[in-house]
Order: C-alpha cells, then sequence, then structure tokens
C-alpha cells in the first residue's frame, strides 16, 4: 500500500507540471499525497481611474504651451470645485511637437506646433465620477478619455483567493487518503501563486459625452465589474 501511495503522489505531480511548466518541482515522498488546486475571491473595486491627455496646437510654440499650461490650470479648477485635492491627479510633462507641412520641395515646412500632457485621476468616491469626466470631456483641448476600475487594497482579495484554494487542495488530498485507506496528515510543503484580473470594466470613452450632456452615462447606477483575484496552491500531506 505504501508503494502504491508514493507511486500516485509521483504520478500527480508530473500531471500538475505538465500543465503548468513555471510552477515548483515537488518530490513526493513515501506516505504523502502531492495535490494541486485553484481557488478565487471576487472584491469590489475601489478605485476609479480617469485618464486623458491635453493636446493644444498652435502656430508658435509658446502659444501652444501656453494654452495647455491654461488646460492644466482648469484641471486643478474643476477637481477644487469638486472638493478633490489637486494633488491627487497626475500630470505628466509638456511635450512639445512641431507639425510639419510636406510638398514637392526637398524642405518639409513646420506650420504649427501641439503641446501634449497626459493626466491621471484616481477617485475613491464613485460618485463623482461622471460629473468630473463631463467637465473634463467640455474642454477644449482634452482627448483620448477612459474609466477604467480597479481594486488598490488587494492584500485582503490575495489572502481570501489562497483560503480558497488551499481549502479545495485538502478537500482533494482527504478524498485520495479516504480511497487508499489512510487518514490525512499534517499539511508537509505548500507552494502558493496568486494572479490578479485588475482591468474592471472595458474604459468607457468620454468624447461622446460633449454632445450628450443631459443623456446618463451608460454605467450610471450601476456596481462597477467585480475584480476577480485567483489563487493556486501546491501542497503536500502527509498520510496517517
Amino acid at each position: 500500500m505504501k508503494l502504491r501511495l508514493a507511486w500516485f503522489a509521483v504520478l500527480l505531480t508530473f500531471t500538475s507540471l505538465a500543465i503548468g511548466q513555471d510552477r515548483p518541482t515537488v518530490s513526493a515522498q513515501p506516505n504523502t499525497v502531492y495535490v494541486s488546486a485553484d481557488g478565487k475571491f471576487e472584491a469590489d473595486p475601489d478605485t476609479a481611474v480617469v485618464q486623458f491627455n491635453i493636446s493644444a496646437q498652435k502656430n508658435k510654440s509658446r502659444e501652444a504651451y501656453e494654452r495647455a499650461s491654461q488646460a492644466v490650470e482648469q484641471v486643478r479648477e474643476i477637481l477644487r470645485s469638486n472638493g478633490i485635492d489637486p494633488k491627487t491627479a497626475q500630470v505628466g510633462p509638456l511635450s512639445i511637437q512641431p507639425i510639419f507641412e510636406y510638398s514637392n520641395s526637398s524642405k518639409p515646412k513646420i506650420t504649427a506646433y501641439r503641446v501634449n500632457t497626459d493626466v491621471t485621476l484616481k477617485l475613491k468616491d464613485f460618485t463623482k465620477v461622471a460629473p468630473i469626466a463631463q467637465q473634463f470631456s467640455d474642454m477644449d483641448v482634452t482627448g483620448n478619455q477612459s474609466i477604467t476600475y480597479t481594486l488598490e487594497e488587494i492584500d485582503v482579495a490575495k489572502t481570501k483567493a489562497v483560503e480558497d484554494a488551499y481549502r479545495r487542495a485538502r478537500l482533494s488530498a482527504d478524498a485520495v487518503a479516504k480511497a487508499g485507506g489512510r487518514t490525512l496528515g499534517d499539511l508537509s510543503y505548500a507552494s502558493v501563486d496568486t494572479f490578479e484580473n485588475v482591468q474592471g470594466p472595458r474604459p468607457m470613452l468620454m468624447n461622446a459625452m460633449r454632445k450628450a450632456e443631459a443623456v446618463p452615462a451608460p454605467t450610471e447606477e450601476f456596481t462597477p465589474q467585480e475584480i476577480t483575484v485567483t489563487a493556486h496552491v501546491n501542497a503536500v500531506f502527509n498520510l496517517k
């Protein structure tokens, strides 16, 4: 019986490795059983991420830079008017890009200058997402706006996912032990991997809101999609 159980543990080991080559190699010992299991935990997102870019184009580089700077200041005022500290937003550096006109002549001609920067805002209060996104969208130099949801406080969700995976692994090991006429003993070895699906819903483009101010946002009054955290546990249990 001991030999059969040891061989079965080896078989389980190589079966798991064939499925996931990046998993750790575990040497099965006599009177042990090696199992692996997946678990998951679904949690509500705790952060909304609003992203957009500012792009100001003028005939002169100084004018383009000044217009982009004014837009950044306008972003600050929008945040303050909604009771949000401007430090909450992240603004990238202002980059200047010349706009060329190509003709039959050998030398291209600079016709304008464009100044670009990116803005990222994280909000914990989801009720402020729609009005703030609308105000950003109303600015004439903003574009590529999107809203996604994520889970920043993810440690608790990881723990819950690991607990679920371990529970499943122990149930499988217990079934194997009973099938062999043995009793499941203490945990001898375990390895854990966690995976996070924190993309949330697909980005909601806000440009269309410019001409639809009276129309509610598609996600208004709905709960954002849950974030799924998964875990994989490899475990070795002693057999009594």
